[in-house]
């Protein structure tokens, strides 16, 4: 199965220290680039990620990254 894609572009997203993040993997989330619990109906499952610095994070949109849940230019040849 592969994942639904969300959109052809990475979502530049504000995230702050010590928070969890939980990015969808499915794309079928209605709250991208994060998980909502649509995924219970599929195989996937979200990504969890800390980040370590408060900053702006470019989360893939796609759902197709190598790198994920962070944008790898993937969505460019889809």
């Amino acid at each position: 199965m592969e994942p639904k894609i969300a959109q052809k572009a990475p979502f530049a997203v504000q995230v702050e220290k010590g928070q969890k993040y939980f990015w969808c993997a499915c794309g079928l989330s209605e709250n991208q680039p994060f998980c909502d619990g649509h995924h219970k109906v599929t195989d996937f499952k979200p990504v969890l990620f800390e980040p370590t610095e408060s900053e702006t994070k470019w989360l893939c949109g796609c759902k197709h990254s190598k790198n994920k849940p962070f944008c790898d230019g993937t969505h460019k040849s889809l």
